[in-house]
């Protein structure tokens, strides 16, 4: 029996008939990486889970991505860190653009909204050093 939070898709239009079931675990993880191959991101927001689980050398790949499920469609909030000096703005709209081609690509679902949510700023000090300036919780 599915899991009434997992993302059923209908197989239409093959030869074969039946659905797929897709967690949205699966989906953060998608989008988790794609968000970091973006210019202009420098990380994503951990939590205090994916925090512990790499103490134990394991990787969160989801970190700072979260689906929701709606009515009438999914919606991704996305919390990173940018590097200090990019346009906010226009990494926004790449991060965006980014996230819903790459999930399109891997899953042929289409996300509804993608919120950015822009946590801090991380400025590289002259010495190579990382300083990051919090913007907000």
């Amino acid at each position: 029996m599915p899991d009434s939070k997992n993302i059923l898709i209908q197989q239409e239009n093959s030869s074969v008939n039946g659905t797929v079931e897709i967690s949205p675990r699966v989906l953060e993880i998608i989008l988790g990486i794609a968000a970091r191959e973006v210019d202009g991101v420098y990380d994503m927001r951990d939590s205090l889970s994916s925090t512990l689980n790499s103490l134990f050398g394991l990787e969160n790949h989801g970190k700072g991505v979260t689906i929701e499920q709606k009515d009438d469609g999914l919606i991704a909030d996305v919390y990173a860190y940018f590097d200090y000096g990019i346009s906010v703005p226009k990494v926004s709209l790449k991060l965006q653009k980014a996230l819903k081609e790459q999930l399109v690509f891997m899953t042929d679902l289409k996300l509804k909204d993608i919120n950015v949510h822009v946590v801090g700023l991380v400025a590289k000090k002259a010495d190579g050093n990382i300083e990051g300036i919090k913007i907000s919780e």
